[in-house]
């Protein structure tokens, strides 16, 4: 009887045995076929779902929640036995404290205190996941289970993580041959030469941030001795700003060699803008066409920064026009801005809000007035070297401030006799 008793205990503890390890060779199995998934490269979704029927099935997990990062903000990537209304909860207020495996008995939030313990997963030195278990068993082995569940979650979070950053990475390389690109189009844009003749000359300051901006500046030149030229400054930045700038030059040239009123022109212009943005996008505008014989200009300012007319007695601002170009179909009201040059020579000056965005270490910004009073002391100088002498001054100005936007000066210096 004693023979029999023993031989019943000992085939009952060699089929235990072979059963254990008929479990653990599916436990390696799954192993194995989650780390073929992520060298096949399958989804993160796909391998979440391995994930939970690995830790559901296989180990006889009752509750579970994986929490991942997804842009910046956690979420439950996949989980066990959780009602949606929970997890609904946020508890990413939580995760600092989980620096290790912790146990969570004692927790009274709604959702925490469902589980048992918390893994947190590390990728150099930084949390890239945490898995919550619950619902063990006291005869269950837990230590094994836990050890077992924290280096598949390890596999796993690890895999999703090199994904992201792959994929960042493939998004960064785009975005840099989005730049590159854009910044070739806005080049093609910009003219590489402005006009010099007897009786005035154009000259710039032309500063992108990052190689590509939305800054952007024209003129053309009509035998009657008139000479239109343009600033403006584009919502935007990249590809899809140098794009509608592309766009926009080409309706500038074509609209402007009509001759039409200044008026006629904005509101075409306008319907282009709209047409190609449908409102989403805008552009602060100011267009001046000067008059060599009568020494006069008129001109419209749509939106833009008032540029101004300085000389030894003059000083006027040009702010007469209508609203930025784009919102909107159809323009309410333009309005036509007029002025005489007084002195044998004057300077135009136009630019962008990015001039006046740059301050200095106390905060101060580069103020109007500022930009004003350092033209009036130096408008009699020809273009180029005012504009040299100006971004000097910008420089010393900022110091070590980063210049925050693109910015652009327009220079045109007019003559009363030719020079």
């Amino acid at each position: 009887m004693a023979e029999q008793a023993f031989n019943r205990n000992y085939l009952g503890t060699i089929e235990s045995l072979k059963n254990e390890l008929h479990l653990k060779q599916l436990q390696i199995n799954r192993l194995l076929s989650i780390t073929q998934a992520i060298n096949n490269n399958v989804s993160a979704s796909g391998l979440f779902e391995m994930y939970r029927s690995f830790l559901g099935w296989e180990l006889g997990i009752r509750k579970m929640a994986l929490y991942v990062k997804e842009d910046e903000q956690w979420h439950c990537a996949c989980s066990i036995d959780i009602s949606k209304e929970l997890l609904d909860l946020d508890i990413s207020s939580f995760f600092p404290r989980f620096t290790r495996l912790v146990n969570l008995e004692g927790e009274t939030h709604s959702l925490v205190s469902v589980f048992d313990v918390v893994i947190p997963v590390r990728h150099k030195d930084l949390p890239i996941a945490y898995v919550f278990i619950g619902g063990f068993n006291e005869e269950e082995d837990m230590y094994n289970k836990i050890q077992l569940i924290t280096t598949i979650t390890n596999v796993i979070a690890v895999a999703i993580e090199n994904k992201r950053l792959f994929k960042r990475q493939l998004e960064q390389e785009r975005l840099r041959k989005e730049m590159e690109l854009a910044a070739e189009v806005q080049q093609m844009l910009i003219p590489k030469k402005l006009p010099q003749s007897g009786f005035y000359e154009l000259g710039s300051i032309y500063k992108p941030q990052l190689s590509v901006g939305g800054d952007y500046f024209d003129f053309i030149e009509f035998d009657d001795g008139k000479i239109v030229f343009c600033i403006g400054d584009f919502t935007g930045k990249g590809l899809a700003a140098a794009l509608l700038m592309a766009n926009f030059q080409a309706n500038f040239h074509t609209l402007i060699t009509r001759r039409l009123e200044l008026d006629e022109f904005i509101q075409d212009i306008n319907k282009s803008v709209y047409e190609i943005t449908g409102g989403d996008r805008f552009i602060t505008f100011f267009i001046c066409e000067y008059d060599v014989k009568a020494r006069s200009l008129k001109y419209v300012n749509a939106g833009h920064n008032p540029p101004v007319i300085i000389s030894a007695n003059q000083i006027e601002f040009l702010k007469t026009g209508c609203v930025m170009l784009g919102p909107f179909a159809d323009i309410p009201e333009v309005k036509i801005g007029y002025a005489t040059i007084e002195e044998d020579e004057a300077v135009i000056l136009a630019y962008t809000d990015g001039l006046t965005d740059i301050r200095n270490a106390e905060g101060e910004y580069f103020s109007e007035e500022m930009l004003s009073a350092f033209i009036k002391a130096h408008y009699t100088e020809r273009v180029d070297k005012l504009n040299a002498k100006l971004m000097d001054y910008i420089d010393r100005f900022r110091g070590k401030e980063t210049i925050p936007d693109d910015f652009t000066v327009l220079t045109c210096k007019v003559y009363c006799q030719a020079k």
